[in-house]
């Protein structure tokens, strides 16, 4: 009942009705521009903030995989900051073709020391706010709405001031934000964005980034795409207008309150790696971008990597990123659960079939594949990691392990008697098993037997066979019948592996599946040639029949 009665506290929040919005009609084709503020917004939230080693790791990582625009700090608000500003400008260290942001709030002496921060930077944006919401001009700030509104045009003069004063020769760019934008009524965002734009003169040669913060979350992604939409229709010189956004994920919803704004007419976004930031973070850009990768939007930034993205992001915020973050999470693209294990491996075995017919490599077919949304590959990934095995696990689990470790294309039969042994394991232990573990069950099972494994006879009747040929010649297929005959073996049906290679490299494998005491029995022989890798299997196979065969087998010495 106390929790019934805590509900009654909160309320619906829709500030802004659209009901002609187009948004819903729009695709993402393009990727926007991108900035990282991983090293402000991101830093400021750390509970260790970054040391001068860190900051310059991130930044070189950011550079590294494409990042033009990056918000590299909030030079006022500790020398730590504003040293890492000089450091990168003095030493050279920002390329050509980067621009460089730091953030300042609208006041006068702030604003001077921050543009004198990013003097000699070859091309830098100074980004000013003010808080604009009622319940900030209400309760932090103790303004009306003229009040608000002046604080932005006075800070939007003193940037058009010292910027000309302190940045001359360079290639600048001014951002505003009116902070809490979506907590803000529409007709007042729109009322500072022009006055700030009045005193700026955006133009061609002088354009304007407006950039409009989800800074708390509170509402639906589509409320959001209505504000977006509502202004993009209604700013003045929109042409000359860069509209970003910089949603955060109190709701846990800023991902699709960027794509949805991005439908809207959104053209940048500001976010950090992995989501990080104050509360719940900023706007993932990973998952933003690799979201536009899986529908063959190019985002502009290289994630081929993944791994050494996050193992850096993870050095430098000294936050594990969770094994379960879309996309570059350690588990994303693991399959424990058996009926998973089996529709992969089947979209595995079509894709490879598609790609022969085709007569082209795996990596140029279409990536259609169940329960994975990208190539593993395509993000520095391997196979190794796709499939791994559980009590949750069944035949097809088993069965890639086996393939894509070990090159081992079990027989579909076999593939359910192997999983039985190895689901009782894997209770026994009430734990994953490894490949290493899996294969040694194998060979323990399968191909390990007690006494030699010479050529076998059958003392009294024949036992009926079929073989399955991993990777041996044609010439050895035709002539293991023959070779088993005289031993009181009968080949019913020899059968060719898919693939030519055999398992192993110059070893062939073979799968023997015997009627031993009315039941079926399986051998693997692992052998130089087919013949020897047959007869090896056979004799597995008829000694682990045992007790329970009308014929016993012996070793033929």
């Amino acid at each position: 009942m106390g929790a019934n009665r805590a509900v009654e506290r909160y309320s619906d929040f829709t500030p802004l009705v659209l009901p002609d919005r187009t948004w819903p009609d729009g695709r993402i084709s393009s990727s926007p521009r991108w900035l990282s503020t991983d090293l402000r917004d991101g830093n400021q939230s750390l509970a260790n903030p970054m040391s001068p080693a860190r900051k310059l790791r991130m930044f070189e990582l950011l550079v590294d995989i494409g990042y033009k625009e990056i918000e590299i700090g909030f030079p006022v608000a500790s020398q730590d900051d504003h040293d890492f500003v000089r450091l990168l400008i003095e030493e050279d260290r920002i390329p050509d073709d980067v621009w460089i942001s730091a953030l300042v709030p609208a006041r006068d002496e702030l604003i001077e020391r921050t543009i004198r921060s990013l003097s000699g930077a070859p091309r830098a944006t100074l980004h000013l706010y003010n808080a604009t919401a009622p319940l900030f001009r209400r309760v932090v700030f103790g303004m009306d709405r003229a009040q608000c509104k002046d604080l932005a045009v006075r800070g939007t003069e003193l940037v058009k001031k010292y910027a000309e004063k302190e940045l001359r020769g360079g290639n600048f760019r001014f951002q505003y934000s009116p902070e809490l934008f979506n907590e803000t009524e529409a007709d007042f965002s729109l009322e500072v964005c022009e006055a700030v734009m009045d005193v700026w003169e955006p133009s061609s040669d002088r354009p304007i980034i407006l950039n409009f913060p989800t800074t708390v979350e509170r509402s639906l992604p589509s409320v959001f795409a209505d504000q977006i939409e509502w202004l993009d229709r209604n700013l003045s010189r929109r042409e000359h207008v860069c509209l970003s956004i910089h949603p955060h994920n109190d709701r846990g919803t800023g991902v699709a309150s960027a794509e949805l704004a991005l439908l809207a007419g959104a053209q940048r976004i500001e976010g950090c790696l992995f989501g990080n930031g104050e509360r719940a973070g900023n706007v993932c850009l990973v998952t933003l971008g690799m979201n536009m990768f899986s529908h063959g939007v190019d985002p502009g930034v290289d994630f081929s990597d993944i791994d050494r993205i996050r193992d850096t992001v993870e050095w430098c915020n000294e936050i594990p990123v969770h094994p379960r973050h879309p996309y570059g999470g350690e588990l994303v693209y693991t399959s424990f659960s058996g009926s998973h294990q089996d529709a992969i491996k089947k979209g595995f075995d079509d894709l490879e079939r598609g790609a022969a017919e085709d007569g082209v490599s795996v990596d140029e077919r279409p990536w259609l594949m169940p329960y994975l949304p990208v190539d593993p590959k395509d993000v520095g990934r391997t196979y190794e990691a796709i499939v791994r095995i559980t009590t949750q696990s069944g035949k097809s689990g088993v069965a890639y392990v086996m393939s894509a470790w070990y090159g081992m294309r079990l027989p579909k039969e076999l593939q359910k008697d192997f999983a039985a042994v190895v689901q009782s394991n894997a209770e026994l232990l009430g734990s994953e098993l490894s490949p290493e573990r899996v294969r040694e069950l194998f060979e323990k099972e399968y191909v390990s037997s007690d006494g030699p494994v010479g050529e076998p006879y059958v003392a009294g009747g024949r036992v009926a066979a079929t073989l399955h040929l991993d990777g041996a010649g044609e010439h050895d297929a035709r002539t293991i019948g023959a070779k088993l005959a005289p031993w009181g073996i009968d080949v019913r049906t020899v059968h060719r592996a898919a693939e030519a290679d055999p398992a192993g490299g110059a070893e062939a494998v073979v799968y023997a599946d015997c009627r031993v005491g009315g039941r079926t029995v399986w051998g693997v022989g692992v052998d130089a040639s087919a013949v020897g890798a047959a007869l090896s299997a056979v004799g597995v196979a008829l000694r682990r029949g045992g007790r329970e065969a009308a014929a016993v087998v012996a070793p033929h010495l």
